[in-house]
């Protein structure tokens, strides 16, 4: 398992991750574990479209067969 040392930590971000840590019952070094651990992690947990498609699909719902507008979208004129 990896050790990562990080240097230069400003007081203010300090203290929040020992209130953070105390909150939630956890050592500062289990705290900052965690953060790191759902930041990288995040990107495997489904976004709010797919959760609300699968919710539809339990449902029996309908997919809608609706074709895309392939004509090139006019440029905005700002003046």
């Amino acid at each position: 398992m990896g050790s990562l040392n990080v240097r230069n930590l400003s007081d203010a971000t300090h203290q929040a991750l020992r209130i953070q840590a105390a909150r939630h019952g956890r050592s500062m070094e289990a705290e900052v574990r965690a953060i790191l651990d759902d930041a990288v992690n995040q990107q495997k947990k489904p976004g709010i479209g797919s959760m609300l498609t699968s919710i539809g699909r339990d449902f029996h719902g309908v997919d809608l067969d609706i074709a895309r507008d392939a004509t090139p979208a006019e440029p905005a004129i700002f003046e």
